[in-house]
């Protein structure tokens, strides 16, 4: 249903270091730059899979977050969250909700973790299921 999603940055070369780290953990890379002043970055696996766009704004203005939009990044075990938010802390990423389950455990537990990037655009990391 959802073919990538973006999220704005003021700094394109420390948005590339950021996520160029991260997104490498998870077997992430970045599969599409354009050569405008913008930066538009491509990360993904491949092209037939959901992937994440870093860029700065189109209309020229400052990049901005959003209260309430959030990017969220399936998993496929609890340990890679762990690992992924750990990571992202470690590049300069800020905590907004520590590594835990969020729902009772069983089939569609949620296990979850939250943060912010350097531009302070929010993710969540996740796993369901135990």
């Amino acid at each position: 249903m959802i073919g990538y999603a973006s999220v704005g940055t003021n700094d394109i070369a420390r948005a590339h270091e950021f996520y160029d780290a991260l997104l490498d953990t998870i077997g992430a890379k970045r599969i599409m730059e354009m050569p405008d002043d913008r930066g538009f970055t491509l990360y993904g696996s491949s092209f037939n899979q959901p992937s994440l766009a870093v860029t700065r704004p189109y209309d020229g203005n400052p990049a901005t977050v959003g209260n309430g939009n959030m990017v969220a990044i399936p998993l496929k075990e609890r340990a890679q969250v762990d690992a992924f938010h750990a990571k992202a802390l470690a590049l300069g990423g800020t905590c907004e909700g520590a590594p835990g389950l969020r729902s009772p455990e069983g089939p569609q537990a949620f296990y979850g973790a939250y943060f912010r990037d350097l531009d302070g655009n929010k993710f969540c990391a996740f796993r369901v299921g135990g």
